[in-house]
């Protein structure tokens, strides 16, 4: 996986709190957090119930410097260090800044040939802990999306954790797919998938809507990698190694994987993400489709 060395990085997409802190938010409940990054599922009933799409302050406040994601932000350091693709291509932080342009310079290209308009996300790096429009959350939660207040959060130490504890590959490509299965969850929001989820009420078991929520999450990110690269786009290259670290990673965390190494047991009908195989199918099954279309995981078997 290569960045064009002269495309500009766009640091106004992130916010930095890696050096502050936050106080705690109140809101709704963030989605994603327990199928990418718990390690001992002791904060599921807190993070991955479904809450509602809507609340918090508004999008635009918080792009303008309002909302959860201003609290403790400094994109200072951030800024100097990553301004081009070929920064990406050296620092693994700026990859991440760079995997963020590329998954909303693609969804924006999509929605508007579809006659729609993509609303930007900003996602959050923070550090241990931090507070957010679906309640404080902590490195443990692992990666997230909060519809409430429409950020991606993440600790890119969990980077560490997914390979020295929940048994991945790695690989700059992993964190692709982490970062773009999180907005994934954001299209859907935007879509109203998770409000239709979160009325279900349908949230555990192998073919529960939650199941199914997550793994179009992971077809998204699927998506996303199948149009990522070409003329003017931030990534220049993905290899077929890139795509088996993606896999890998999300092999990870299927729930069948991480119930096995936390409880000694495999637990379907608590199932809230979907298993290794799933997961790996259905970022299969947008990778090769290419559009929102390939990643129908509500009807029928999935």
């Amino acid at each position: 996986m290569v960045f064009n060395e002269d495309a500009n990085l766009d640091t106004s997409q992130i916010s930095d709190r890696r050096s502050g802190g936050g106080g705690f938010g109140m809101g709704g409940i963030a989605v994603g957090g327990g199928g990418l990054g718990i390690v001992g599922l002791l904060v599921v009933v807190l993070f991955n119930v479904l809450g509602g799409g809507g609340g918090g302050s508004g999008l635009n406040g918080i792009l303008n410097g309002g909302g959860s994601g201003a609290v403790g932000a400094d994109n200072t350091e951030l800024s100097k260090e990553c301004k081009t693709g070929g920064d990406a291509n050296k620092n693994d932080t700026c990859a991440n800044v760079g995997f963020v342009n590329s998954i909303q310079a693609f969804w924006t290209d999509y929605f508007q040939g579809q006659g729609q308009r993509y609303v930007a996300a900003k996602t959050v790096f923070f550090r241990g802990s931090t507070s957010t429009g679906c309640g404080q959350a902590s490195k443990e939660v692992g990666p997230f999306y909060c519809p409430a207040d429409k950020f991606v959060y993440i600790d890119l130490g969990f980077y560490d954790d997914l390979r020295t504890k929940l048994g991945a590959t790695g690989g700059r490509f992993a964190e692709a797919y982490v970062l773009a299965h999180e907005y994934g969850h954001h299209i859907q929001d935007l879509l109203g998938t998770i409000d239709r989820v979160d009325s279900s009420g349908d949230r555990e078991g192998p073919t529960s809507q939650s199941v199914r929520l997550e793994l179009q999450a992971d077809c998204l990110a699927g998506v996303w990698a199948k149009g990522a690269t070409g003329p003017g786009k931030l990534l220049k290259s993905i290899s077929q190694q890139n795509i088996d670290d993606a896999l890998n990673a999300a092999s990870a965390v299927g729930d069948d994987r991480i119930q096995q190494a936390s409880r000694g047991q495999v637990n379907p009908e608590s199932w809230t993400h979907g298993s290794s195989a799933q997961r790996q199918k259905w970022f299969t099954a947008g990778y090769r489709g290419g559009r929102i279309d390939s990643c129908d995981t509500f009807s029928g078997g999935i």
